[in-house]
């Protein structure tokens, strides 16, 4: 699963790829917004982001399509 973090101040979004489904994700930030702290997420090789809630512009959720090559036909 692919999740952008859009961050207030910054001109670039953070991208990372999990292995958590978006369901997860979306509880996750519940969660993290809920309680006013951080939102802290891991990426599937166990690096882990973690952004203060009132800093967060946005995030967005999103089946990951790296790694596919191919041709349509």
């Amino acid at each position: 699963m692919e999740v952008k973090i859009g961050v207030i101040h910054a001109s670039r979004e953070l991208t990372i790829d999990t292995a958590l489904e978006a369901g997860e994700v979306e509880e996750q930030v519940r969660e993290a917004l809920a309680s006013g702290g951080l939102l802290s997420l891991a990426d599937a090789k166990g690096r882990r982001v973690v952004v203060p809630v009132e800093k967060l512009a946005y995030v967005e959720i999103a089946t990951s399509s790296a790694g596919q090559v191919g041709f349509r036909s």
